[in-house]
């Protein structure tokens, strides 16, 4: 395949950074009261786009991916709205795949901060992108919107329509805990606020004290409700999913062994749209499910010089949940080869707010190599403490060493000839990557 050069951050990000860093200073403040009175004065927006709600701690982008992928497969005009962005903002806005160009972005926010009133309290940033996106899609006309919820679900920005064609949870588990409460209890409250009163419901596999309350929620609101069992993996990468004459087989192109469970949800999603009378046929399941991408998650590139390039496993894996998935992955890939299993060598940051500890735990074995470099342009944990971290939870790595950039740190993996490197840690840090080293993505 042909060598992605690095694009640098686009140049227009700039301006778009620019137009946003104002509402930046408010942070992440949940409440629906800004979002709703902005979208109001945009002559709301959000009323002229039916919505797909996707919630949940993880695979709600893999579920984006996999529902925008087939609905345009079956010929409709798809919004699909994530965060956060790999390398540019326009990849969080896009409509039938392709992000938002520059010049309507800036269109669409100069056209929300115009509407802000300056006597009420601020929006924040994400609900001023949000304001955006809902605004693209009702001026785009899309036939159906894909949302993926920012941060829990109750209070967030996207959670703003009343009667959504399906609301999903994906999974849930411990993170965001200093917003979202301190137990599964809590979180699992505030993700189920994206379910409507009579309105379909999807739901993935939970924990069973999350489980309790969803399950309650649902009851009091009276959801129609699909629980998702994991799809089945059959032969030449595909898998299987539902029961009798509802059965389908679909590619499954997504690596990982939780995108049984991912794309279980979403077709469980597209069989509540069909029963509502959305033509989705089982030919356009499968030419979606096989359309479907999501860069940086569990993917394969090409690194290096000409003359020195090596495989590179690069996935986020920012909280404990992804972490264990790549874990997951990483063994069954060891399991895969012919010799005995060697040492992991990682090359790893990650932001100050995260659980290291839990995350050093999920992933290092003894024997691994470890190499820790800060995450470029965020609130990064440094790589000293990481270090120490790493050592208490796994005393017997192999090596454990700092750099000060993700360049030095690639150049070390280079001049390492173990047959695993993993880059991981950071959705940021592997946008970083993206957007400035040259490689090549692996089939």
């Amino acid at each position: 395949m042909p060598v992605v050069q690095p694009s640098a951050f686009e140049p227009s990000d700039q301006q778009v950074q620019a137009l946003l860093d104002p509402f930046g200073r408010f942070g992440v403040e949940l409440g629906l009261e800004r979002i709703q009175r902005l979208l109001l004065a945009l002559g709301n927006p959000e009323e002229r786009v039916p919505l797909v709600h996707v919630a949940g701690t993880n695979g709600k982008g893999s579920v984006c991916a996999y529902l925008s992928a087939v609905l345009q497969a079956a010929g409709y005009r798809v919004g699909r709205y994530t965060s956060p962005h790999l390398v540019s903002w326009r990849e969080r806005i896009a409509v039938n795949g392709a992000p938002i160009q520059t010049q309507d972005l800036m269109q669409r926010l100069h056209q929300v901060v115009a509407a802000i009133d300056p006597t009420q309290p601020s929006p924040t940033q994400f609900e001023v992108f949000t304001a955006a996106a809902w605004l693209h899609f009702a001026e785009a006309e899309v036939d159906v919107a894909v949302m993926e919820v920012g941060l829990g679900g109750r209070l967030d920005a996207t959670n703003v329509v009343d009667a959504p064609l399906v609301s999903v949870i994906t999974s849930l588990s411990r993170e965001h805990w200093q917003r979202l409460g301190p137990t599964l209890a809590d979180i699992a409250h505030e993700k189920a606020g994206v379910l409507k009163p009579g309105r379909p419901a999807v739901v993935g596999p939970l924990p069973a004290e999350a489980a309790a309350v969803v399950k309650a929620r649902i009851a009091e609101l009276d959801c129609p409700a699909v629980w998702v069992t994991p799809a089945v993996p059959i032969e030449n990468g595909k898998a299987r999913y539902g029961s009798g004459d509802r059965t389908i087989a679909y590619p499954l192109v997504l690596l990982g062994q939780h995108q049984l469970v991912n794309s279980a949800v979403a077709i469980a999603a597209l069989h509540s749209l069909r029963q509502q009378g959305w033509q989705i046929s089982d030919e356009a399941i499968v030419q979606g499910m096989a359309n479907a991408r999501w860069p940086g998650r569990l993917q394969w590139v090409q690194w290096g010089q000409a003359s020195e390039q090596y495989p590179l496993l690069i996935d986020g894996a920012h909280n404990t949940a992804a972490a264990e998935v790549l874990r997951q992955y990483v063994d069954s890939w060891w399991a895969s080869q012919s010799g005995p299993a060697e040492g992991t060598v990682w090359l790893m940051g990650m932001l100050a707010t995260k659980d290291h500890r839990d995350i050093f735990a999920a992933l290092l074995r003894p024997g691994d190599t470890l190499h820790l470099v800060p995450v470029p342009g965020h609130e990064t944990a440094e790589p000293e403490d990481l270090a120490a971290i790493a050592r208490s939870v796994c005393p017997a790595l192999t090596q454990c060493e700092i750099h000060n950039s993700l360049r030095d740190g690639l150049a070390a993996l280079g001049h390492r000839s173990a047959p695993l490197k993993v880059l991981c840690g950071s959705l940021y840090l592997i946008g970083h990557f993206l957007a400035t080293e040259s490689y090549q993505v692996q089939s």
